[in-house]
């Protein structure tokens, strides 16, 4: 399975095999190291002031998982998150971003609840869901944005 790394600096989109992502990669494009690069096919962290770089100017579709570390329902769809960010891997960027640390981004979202979950493409906010949802219903809500 390839991993699709976003060059934080060029926004370009670059191909790592998975079995070679522990080596120190570079942008195809413009040659910035891709050491802290988010990737396609895993839940990559996200902090408040990476959201504009890593989520608005992604040219992958984008799932934002709004969560808590001390919330029942967000542990229990993490595998599941987990689970689709495998299985979209390439075409979706998955992230997590932690409303207890981080709460400038759930400000701006209205975030009243977690775990939530934003679905973005093209930098716009095209879709939301509040609750953990079962799997049907978030990968109707991806097929909305691939």
């Amino acid at each position: 399975m390839n991993l699709i790394a976003v060059c934080p600096g060029c926004g370009a989109k670059n191909r790592i095999p998975s079995d070679k992502e522990h080596l120190s990669s570079k942008c195809g494009r413009c040659g910035a190291p891709l050491k802290d690069a988010p990737c396609s096919g895993r839940v990559n962290p996200l902090t408040d002031n990476g959201f504009q770089q890593q989520v608005e100017r992604c040219p992958l579709p984008v799932l934002v998982d709004f969560y808590s570390p001390t919330c029942g329902p967000c542990r229990t769809i993490a595998p599941l998150i987990e689970a689709i960010a495998h299985r979209y891997a390439g075409r979706l960027m998955v992230f997590k971003i932690d409303t207890s640390s981080q709460q400038r981004q759930a400000g701006r979202f209205n975030i009243r609840g977690v775990p939530t979950l934003l679905f973005f493409k093209g930098g716009e906010l095209i879709d939301q869901m509040v609750g953990a949802a079962p799997q049907e219903e978030i990968e109707r809500m991806i097929g909305r944005v691939l």
